[in-house]
């Protein structure tokens, strides 16, 4: 925002604080209690033949987004929830105070309107009002009529002035919202029971990140706001529930991009006496489904990219992969020949410590770009996975899968580490690698989980999936912050 329109904001502001004491004082209360709406902008013109004929009196509120005043008529249009709708206020058809106070109406200001029906010469369907009222005034004017708010950073910010001159974004988050109740929809459907895990934990887990660190006064204690809900659903497959889900905010403390937030939205779910395949066919039909009640096709468009979700998704091991893309075989590759071949094909690597985190910038480089059709990456090294079973025929390897559209990682599964030995160990390996500076590997021990897998949990199947990124997918939105109403930004 320029300083010349700063000033001039200011200024608008004073007029309008102005107007506003003039009400008081005329003894009219510029934010009203309430107001009994009999119909929305939408129901107004859906019903719009049978309203009119009948002569039925209507009432409606909203925010005025046009003001034209022509002498002894005023023409306006309100918007509210479901969208605008054309009001005509004419001088004999009202009392007389109230065609004054509309007639020092600002845009931006709410008001609630009765009347009926009509249609204009120019043929919109309008309210023909006979009573109205002011229910807010606003004190700050609207953005530019014509340019709206185009600035995307002004956008993030105040999310409340994107909505009211943006619709188009109003109805993103609509549709984020089918997004998400066409996954409880499928869950449901499947016999999932849907759970609530503790957000403040004590020992932080269940994923590689780096948590977001609080204290409890009370307690004298540290806790840290999870990055995951893995080991607290894993405890109620545990104790006896078979199929159990959560709908979550997860936090990790790391960079912003266009697909991490700090605070973004999770599903996780895990499924007694299923393995990673079982998993694997779980969540293609579920995308698929989701996918068809939110867009009414299998077949969508992201970032310019036709992508087929409804065929078969192909399952290509990682390693498999980077050794395609950089034209050498990486399975036996050691840390320091791993480290060599980032450095052959120009790949960053300071600061990343182990084989898995070398493996797992290889592949974010040299494979991930390219996977915009629909496909299962299988198999990841136990390096990468301290949580998943080792592979039933594969040495080294897991059975982890996770799966990726549109460039984007869309979800991460296993068949679930059940053995607490094993599990004591893969522990132990992470807080090595966190004593060697790795800051997204747990540095402490979760004892009272091992506990918990010693009192036997049966066979289970795993998945992760982030509401957003699937979100920005289905509704071809780039950022993240395109669908989260309110992102993280860095303090004016």
């Amino acid at each position: 925002m320029s300083e010349g329109t700063q000033d001039q904001s200011t200024d608008q502001y004073q007029v309008r604080l102005q107007k506003l004491n003039g009400l008081r004082e005329a003894g009219i209360e510029p934010f009203a209690y309430r107001f009994a709406k009999t119909h929305s902008s939408k129901e107004l013109l859906d019903n719009y033949e049978q309203l009119a004929e009948s002569g039925t009196r209507v009432s409606i509120a909203g925010r005025l987004m046009t003001v034209r005043v022509m002498g002894k008529s005023i023409f306006a249009h309100m918007q509210d929830d479901a969208g605008q709708i054309q009001v005509y206020v004419k001088k004999d058809a009202v009392p007389e105070e109230q065609f004054k106070l509309f007639k020092k109406a600002d845009l931006g200001d709410i008001y609630g309107v009765s009347g009926t029906l009509f249609t204009t010469r120019m043929g919109e369907k309008t309210v023909h009002v006979s009573e109205l009222q002011i229910l807010a005034k606003s004190l700050r004017p609207l953005p530019e009529k014509f340019h709206g708010l185009q600035d995307k950073e002004a956008r993030y910010r105040r999310r409340y002035l994107d909505l009211i001159t943006n619709p188009e974004v109003k109805e993103t988050f609509r549709q984020r919202g089918q997004v998400v109740k066409a996954v409880r929809d499928f869950l449901d459907n499947e016999g999932f029971f849907e759970v609530e895990t503790p957000v403040l934990q004590p020992i932080y887990g269940g994923a590689a990140a780096k948590p977001f660190t609080t204290h409890h006064n009370k307690l004298d204690m540290t806790l840290y706001l999870r990055i995951a809900d893995e080991l607290y659903l894993k405890r109620l497959i545990v104790g006896g529930f078979e199929k159990v889900w959560e709908f979550c905010k997860d936090f990790r403390n790391e960079g912003l991009d266009r697909s991490h937030n700090p605070e973004f939205s999770m599903v996780e779910l895990y499924w007694a006496y299923a393995d990673y395949k079982d998993i694997m066919e779980l969540y293609e039909r579920m995308m698929k489904q989701v996918a068809q009640q939110v867009q009414d096709s299998t077949t969508i468009t992201y970032e310019g990219n036709q992508i087929d979700l409804g065929g078969e998704w192909p399952r290509v091991g990682l390693l498999d992969s980077i050794s395609k893309a950089v034209g050498e075989d990486i399975s036996q590759m050691d840390e320091k020949q791993l480290r060599d071949l980032c450095k052959r094909v120009e790949i960053e690597c300071e600061g990343l410590v182990g084989r898995g985190k070398l493996i797992d910038e290889l592949f974010s480089e040299k494979v991930q770009p390219d996977l915009i059709q629909p496909t299962f990456i299988i198999d990841y090294p136990r390096e990468l996975s301290p949580l998943a079973k080792p592979h039933r025929s594969k040495p080294g390897l897991t059975e982890r899968f996770e799966v990726f559209i549109g460039g984007m990682e869309l979800g991460n599964a296993f068949s679930e580490l059940n053995d607490p030995i094993d599990q004591r160990q893969r522990f132990e390996a992470s807080i090595e690698l966190a004593r060697a500076g790795d800051e997204e590997s747990p540095a402490i021990l979760d004892e009272d989980y091992i506990f918990c897998l010693e009192h036997g949990m049966p066979p289970t199947g795993g998945l992760g999936f982030g509401i957003d990124r699937m979100a920005m997918l289905l509704l071809d939105q780039r950022s993240i912050r395109d669908v989260i109403l309110f992102p993280q930004m860095k303090p004016e």
